[in-house]
């Protein structure tokens, strides 16, 4: 098996990357990171980033990107911009309201997937999703969730990005048993740190925790993506600038899963 590999969704340090990008990429290599997600639109000529990501020595695992990205005509500079700055994975990380309302809206939502994951692959380029906490919670009189209607209901080649603290904030389906329900899926997951205890009157304050002082069974759902995942890379999201700044706490999340790892807990 492969080792580890862990990349950082750059909305974690959002405020360093408006001031400067391609310090904040060296500064995130000089951490140990190897490879960092983008997300939202594109605020930089493609060349521009990939000169960033190259002088770095780092790798682009994704980009969280808006919907209307990927429809139309909009598709196509996407392609592009992604070919220039060689990026694989293009995640979507949430969807319009209206989107998102009923069990039908995500049946729909599904046969939307396929097709625009169809478009991509003919492009060289995969498609996926990313999950929120509500995702999780069940269709009033209804047994199935969003996550599940999605899933079960799109092509297997399309990306569960799932994030675990996320999914634990749901409080709905375990996530060891939603790895097991899609296996091979999990080409790139979300390191998200969650307290139930801390979240249970106030469900945001779940997440000013820690990697490795929180409630994700971490040796299990690393071991599982490992081994029934097919996860490629480990991406750190942390925002709880509450407790560290954005550099020190994804440097902190980084240094916790090494340590982890090198004791062998996972």
């Amino acid at each position: 098996m492969g080792r580890y590999r862990y990349g950082v969704e750059l909305y974690s340090v959002k405020n360093e990357l408006e001031k400067d990008m391609p310090a904040t990429l060296q500064r995130v290599k000089d951490m140990g990171y190897e490879a960092v997600e983008f997300f939202g639109p594109f605020k930089h000529p493609a060349k521009e980033v990939k000169q960033a990501l190259d002088d770095a020595g780092l790798v682009c695992c994704g980009w969280h990107t808006p919907w209307q990205y990927v429809t139309d005509d909009a598709l196509y500079d996407t392609v592009e911009y992604f070919h220039t700055i060689e990026n694989p994975y293009v995640i979507i990380p949430g969807l319009p309201k209206e989107m998102t309302g009923s069990y039908e809206q995500w049946l729909r939502n599904a046969e939307l997937f396929n097709a625009a994951a169809r478009k991509l692959s003919d492009h060289g380029l995969r498609f996926g999703y990313h999950n929120h906490a509500g995702e999780l919670r069940p269709f009033e009189g209804r047994e199935e969730c969003p996550f599940t209607v999605l899933f079960d209901n799109t092509d297997p080649s399309i990306i569960i990005q799932m994030d675990n603290g996320h999914v634990l904030n749901g409080r709905g389906i375990d996530m060891l048993t939603l790895l097991k329900r899609y296996p091979g899926r999990y080409t790139t997951v979300h390191l998200k740190p969650y307290s139930l205890e801390k979240g249970s009157e106030n469900p945001h304050d779940g997440y000013l925790t820690m990697i490795g002082e929180d409630d994700v069974p971490w040796h299990k759902f690393m071991t599982m993506c490992r081994e029934i995942g097919g996860t490629e890379w480990y991406i750190v999201e942390y925002e709880s600038i509450e407790l560290y700044p954005e550099f020190e706490g994804v440097e902190k999340c980084l240094q916790a899963l090494k340590k982890m790892e090198a004791e062998g807990k996972f």
